[in-house]
């Protein structure tokens, strides 16, 4: 028999998470079990139970870290750009873009088109948290705008930024292309989306 690993009160829980997250990143959700994220752990197979009623109560504790930390990127990119809005809205979409580079098997689950079925309370806050996040940059950008306008703004841009990385990730834009070649390219299409922000949801005196 195997042998299992103690936990502290709480640690076990953490424990799988962390298991989990490395298990979706190396073999995404067509190879995510319970039994798996447990072996990792060094619990037995039963011992998610405690914590974790089904494997779509696990996937939704993961997708709702993502999206704090999508929030988290998406600030501190906005914090290191010039203070003026639209170089922030820019900033931002660096920020969302990198993390989706960088957690693809993440990014996918968190817009998984069956997310529904493993949506729970704190991942509906996480998933608003990072909406809210990118409407306050747009709303900075043409704050005498009408809200519905804003928020339309708001929505065209997480569209634009989430198109093209999609694009990126799925070898549809950027494939063969340099690393630099392809920096260039996205930072052009942030420039493009901010711009038609400006544009379009911009309100003359």
């Amino acid at each position: 028999m195997a042998r299992t690993k103690s936990y502290h009160h709480g640690e076990l829980r953490e424990a799988l998470v962390a298991a989990g997250r490395r298990l979706l990143e190396e073999q995404g959700l067509r190879g995510f079990t319970l039994r798996e994220c447990a072996r990792r752990a060094e619990v037995s197979h039963a011992a998610p139970a405690h914590h974790f009623a089904s494997i779509d109560d696990l996937l939704a504790e993961i997708a709702t870290r993502g999206y704090r930390e999508l929030a988290e990127v998406m600030e501190n990119e906005a914090r290191r750009a010039k203070p003026e809005p639209t170089a922030r809205l820019v900033a931002q979409g660096v920020g969302y873009m990198a993390f989706a580079a960088a957690h693809p098997a993440l990014f996918q689950l968190m817009f998984n088109r069956e997310a529904s079925r493993f949506e729970t309370p704190g991942l509906a806050a996480a998933a608003k948290q990072a909406y809210h996040f990118q409407l306050a940059a747009v709303d900075a950008v043409i704050p005498k705008a009408p809200a519905e306008m804003r928020k339309r703004m708001a929505d065209f841009a997480w569209a634009t930024v989430h198109g093209f990385i999609t694009l990126v990730l799925e070898g549809q834009i950027g494939e063969g292309e340099s690393p630099r070649a392809l920096k260039a390219k996205s930072m052009a299409t942030l420039a493009a989306m901010a711009e038609t922000v400006v544009r379009v949801g911009g309100v003359t005196d």
